[in-house]
């Protein structure tokens, strides 16, 4: 899935998390708001998510994850591969064009329509039309520079924003 007008990345490092998502909305070839928040707190603030696709198809499945992390004990992992074997399977949910970002203290997943529940070998992922712009660059401050998770996303994301023009530089972060 290759969805444009959005950016969202998650960097997990020295113990920290952050999501970060862009606020850019287009309809083809138009921007239509900038400052959409695509990055929000579920399941009483334990859980951030960020996704990308079209908008009520993701805050559907925002709203479906929260019902799996009430029905488990706020459970991610679990959480996360019911509600894509629920994805794959539901004749009306295969057709939603969304996937996601969740993440949580210790856990962090892409998941997505296609009944993928993935987790990152090195605790950065991004997603959109410029996460592997907004990846790449985080990868490489993580490595080269002494900055806090926070300050990665940000810097990843005003990088990302310089090179997709479906991605704009106002950003809605969350950390745990």
């Amino acid at each position: 899935m290759n969805f444009h007008g959005t950016t969202i990345l998650a960097v997990r490092h020295n113990g920290k998390l952050a999501v970060a998502g862009d606020g850019q909305v287009t309809m083809n070839n138009t921007i239509v708001k900038h400052h959409a928040k695509k990055v929000r707190r579920i399941y009483n603030d334990r859980i951030i998510v960020g996704f990308a696709g079209a908008t009520a198809d993701a805050l559907n499945l925002s709203e479906r994850l929260e019902a799996k992390l009430e029905r488990y004990n706020g459970n991610l992992t679990r959480s996360a591969v019911e509600l894509a074997r629920d994805w794959r399977t539901d004749k009306y949910l295969r057709r939603l064009e969304a996937i996601m970002i969740a993440a949580d203290e210790t856990n962090m997943f892409l998941i997505s329509g296609n009944g993928d529940v993935i987790e990152p070998d090195e605790g950065v992922m991004g997603i959109g039309s410029g996460g592997t712009s907004a990846l790449a660059a985080a990868t490489a401050l993580i490595k080269y520079s002494g900055l806090d998770a926070r300050s990665i996303v940000e810097e990843a994301m005003k990088i990302a924003a310089s090179i997709c023009v479906f991605t704009n530089d106002s950003f809605t972060i969350e950390e745990i």
